[in-house]
């Protein structure tokens, strides 16, 4: 099996594995390949990155991250309902239908995750800031 690099006509990058390059080409062709994002049958081979050196003036693997991460924050901020320290509770309504189902972020204490994973409700943990210490009115 050989792996492909792809990207479909809306830009979204996914790979594919093919017996050779004639398979790739044919399935192509004939419309069998589909972006897992879209849908979108209109996919072209990319240069793969692992075969692509970096050129000079491109982002460090930190600055890479950084703005991976920030991306990623930015995405969560604007699809994720923020449920700040009742995450465990909100997970748990909507596990059990007492809440509409939809996307929460937030935090929980270990405690609250093992419970989460006793009740079978799935989640995954993303590193995030801090949240802001509450502030008591002293100076």
């Amino acid at each position: 099996m050989i792996v492909f690099d792809l990207e479909c006509s809306a830009g979204h990058g996914f790979e594919g594995w093919f017996d050779s390059l004639e398979d790739l080409e044919s399935q192509r062709e004939r419309g069998l390949i589909l972006c897992p994002v879209c849908g979108d049958a209109q996919v072209r081979r990319v240069p793969s990155r692992f075969g692509l050196s970096r050129a000079h003036g491109e982002p460090s693997n930190e600055e890479a991250a950084r703005v991976l991460g920030l991306a990623l924050q930015r995405y969560l901020a604007e699809n994720f309902d923020d449920v700040g320290p009742n995450f465990a509770k909100e997970a748990l309504k909507i596990h059990y239908g007492a809440a509409e189902p939809r996307n929460i972020r937030g935090f929980s204490s270990a405690q609250e995750e093992d419970l989460l994973h006793k009740e079978g409700v799935s989640f995954f943990k993303v590193g995030a800031p801090a949240p802001p210490a509450a502030d008591d009115g002293e100076d």
